[in-house]
């Protein structure tokens, strides 16, 4: 295992249950070399717990099996440190095993895996880049707003795209981020404001190593949470935090490599070769059963709505931001797909698993795509993807093209995760469901 940083005081060890929260255990320093070498132990179910950390009534993991423990080991990854603390304090990813050590197939990050062995077989790498949006917010008052500019004392009540001044303005929290993603391995590369007041984009650089890629999305978000409470406000991913203003994507663009380096979406030219085809028909094909995935909160669904840059429509086309897959122009060495669709609440293992298993499933079939749209999708093609989430969860819950990419005890368990989450919001209003989900996703 590496060494901890200089200085490292405290320990923490974690895991990404379904909802993308961050479980775990508080250790001393010392227990670090035996972590490394025994792991250690807690419930499956801890893995399945609700978005308020409470077991799913029903769960076939908890009292009908006796709530036995799992084993979590380093993911290989940490220890990485913890700068939104004040005590120097050192996070060891870790990820669930049973007894015998087989992969728990009810961890998200498993889930991933488990999606890359089947490229790994085919001799097929994924090349994996994020973006994610995301406000900085004061919610020290009853409403949220946007927090003073640290600089002027000012708020901003409108967007400000591409402003290099609001930037400045947050420019002791985003070179803390920088700082913060550099120590982690994070590869953070360009920072935007956006659509919204207090609202940005920061990019993570494409590699080759796609769980890599959900391991920095992930502690990216942890990061930035965790350091704009340093700072005085908080950092928010949900999907639609302000109904008046933009929401919050979360974006992906991929390509494969085959085993000589190779990108199989390119061949020289603009439209790109069938195994992009097949690719993008396997995305759209799995789109309305991976809804869930890609929206799986009750306020995700806000996002939604036509013309907001967040597509409800399963279509796909070349330089076109308005459909769900976009396929952008440049070198045709650089052919790729951007996946529109996700909002900044997803749990980055699950989201990467679904695209990548998706594309898997259309490469696998040959799969034929239909034509692409030029013009304004939005008014080119009828809703055709889940707008609900009961919808949504059915839909996940009986596509066979989720059943190709995630194991049977992972669809049950996220589908009674979100059926009990929809039971316990039902009769909540917008206000109390914005401050439930402001601190969690």
């Amino acid at each position: 295992m590496s060494t901890l940083p200089d200085g490292t005081q405290s320990l923490r060890v974690a895991a990404a249950d379904l909802n993308g929260q961050a479980r775990g255990k508080r250790m001393p320093v010392s227990a670090a070399e035996k972590l490394d070498q025994t792991g250690t132990r807690f419930p499956f179910s801890i893995l399945n717990l609700d978005i308020w950390g409470e077991d799913i009534e029903d769960s076939p993991l908890v009292f009908e099996a006796g709530d036995p423990d799992g084993l979590l080991l380093p993911t290989g990854r940490g220890p990485v440190p913890m700068p939104w603390l004040d005590t120097p304090t050192a996070l060891i990813p870790i990820w669930m095993f049973d007894d015998s050590g087989a992969p728990y197939l009810g961890d998200p990050r498993q889930a991933l895996a488990q999606v890359l062995e089947r490229y790994a077989a085919r001799g097929l790498t994924p090349v994996v880049a994020t973006e994610l949006e995301f406000y900085l917010v004061d919610d020290s008052g009853p409403t949220l707003r946007a927090p003073e500019s640290p600089r002027s004392g000012k708020r901003r009540h409108q967007a400000d795209v591409l402003s290099v001044r609001e930037l400045d303005a947050f420019d002791g929290f985003f070179t803390d981020l920088y700082a913060g993603c550099a120590a982690i391995g994070i590869p953070a590369d360009t920072a935007i404001s956006e659509a919204g007041p207090g609202q940005f984009e920061i990019n993570l650089m494409h590699q080759a190593d796609a769980l890599k890629a959900a391991d920095d999305t992930w502690l990216f978000k942890l990061l930035a949470q965790g350091l704009a409470r340093k700072h005085g406000f908080a950092a928010s991913f949900m999907a639609k935090p302000y109904p008046d203003h933009s929401g919050n994507g979360l974006h992906s663009h991929f390509s494969i490599l085959d085993a000589a380096g190779r990108n199989i979406f390119d061949d020289g030219t603009a439209e790109g070769a069938p195994m992009l085809h097949h690719a993008v028909a396997g995305c759209l094909s799995a789109m309305a059963g991976a809804m869930l995935i890609f929206a799986p909160h009750r306020s995700s669904y806000d996002r939604f709505t036509p013309g907001a840059h967040a597509p409800i429509a399963a279509a796909w086309g070349y330089e076109n931001r308005t459909t769900a897959l976009r396929i952008p122009g440049g070198a045709p060495a650089a052919r790729r797909i951007e996946h529109r669709v996700a909002g900044g609440d997803i749990n980055p293992y699950l989201f990467l698993a679904a695209i990548l298993g998706a594309a898997l499933n259309g490469i696998e079939d040959g799969a034929t795509a239909p034509a692409p749209i030029s013009g304004n999708a939005y008014d080119l093609v009828p809703p055709n993807l889940p707008t609900n989430w009961p919808e949504a969860i059915d839909s996940f819950a009986s596509a066979p093209e989720i059943a190709r990419i995630f194991a049977p005890e992972l669809i049950d368990a996220f589908t009674r995760t979100k059926r009990q989450e929809l039971r316990k919001t039902a009769d909540l209003d917008a206000e109390t469901l914005t401050a439930l989900y402001l601190d969690t996703v």
